[in-house]
């Protein structure tokens, strides 16, 4: 079988989203003087030690800063409302993204976005990376009102691509809502390595950086003459 589209999760995946994090939260730290009765280091490492990697919703992150450090003239509100508005401004893509995603798009391979996540922010995240030129279709998971790992959200991009499961990949960093979810629709899957899960990933392939998986792609098989 060969492959005629890969698809992709984004944060862990596309977008460096632990960089991207830090880049924010240093600058929104800087642009609240109201902040600043905390050490910035100390405010900045906690506030990424309660996010745990975007697992958790910044109403809980900020309400929980303002409690451990006793912030008291700062409505944490008014900080949820600059994170949406402002992280897309600090998105920092992986190495080699472009080159790989123009790589793949020059050999006809269709790419899509699969996100779990909010679809306006996640949506402004994705198009802040500068490559959303090079995709066929965006389902995020607010949106499309399905979730990884359900495999329904798989099944509905393969559909809007007019691509078989068998013939498509998936590329995520999660090793159950990217990995399993598109294996049990059907899908080959490489998995971006990611250090924070700490378990064995039943993958078709691994990856450590982005410029290596043309060469998977190319190791399963693409259209003749692509």
């Amino acid at each position: 079988m060969t492959i005629n589209a890969v698809l992709f999760d984004l944060d862990g995946t596309l977008l460096d989203r632990d960089a991207s994090l830090l880049k924010f939260v240093r600058d929104q730290y800087d642009r609240y003087p109201e902040l600043q009765i905390v050490e910035k280091e100390s405010f900045v490492q906690r506030f990424i030690e309660l996010d745990q990697h975007g697992y958790v919703w910044k109403d809980k992150v900020y309400q929980q800063m303002m409690d451990e450090f006793s912030i008291k003239n700062m409505d944490w509100t008014l900080l949820i409302e600059d994170y949406i508005r402002n992280f897309q401004k600090h998105c920092i893509g992986f190495p080699n993204l472009l080159s790989m995603l123009t790589q793949l798009k020059n050999h006809n391979i269709k790419l899509a976005l699969i996100s779990n996540g909010f679809g306006q922010f996640q949506y402004d995240n994705f198009k802040a990376l500068h490559i959303e030129h090079l995709f066929d279709e965006v389902l995020i998971s607010e949106w499309e009102g399905l979730r990884k790992p359900d495999k329904a959200i798989f099944n509905r991009a393969l559909t809007k691509l007019g691509v078989n499961a068998e013939n498509a990949l998936f590329v995520g960093d999660h090793p159950a809502n990217d990995i399993r979810a598109s294996r049990d629709a059907g899908m080959r899957a490489v998995w971006k390595r990611n250090r924070q899960f700490e378990t064995v990933v039943d993958a078709d392939a691994v990856i450590d950086d982005l410029e290596e998986l043309f060469a998977v792609v190319l190791s399963f098989g693409i259209m003749p003459g692509a």
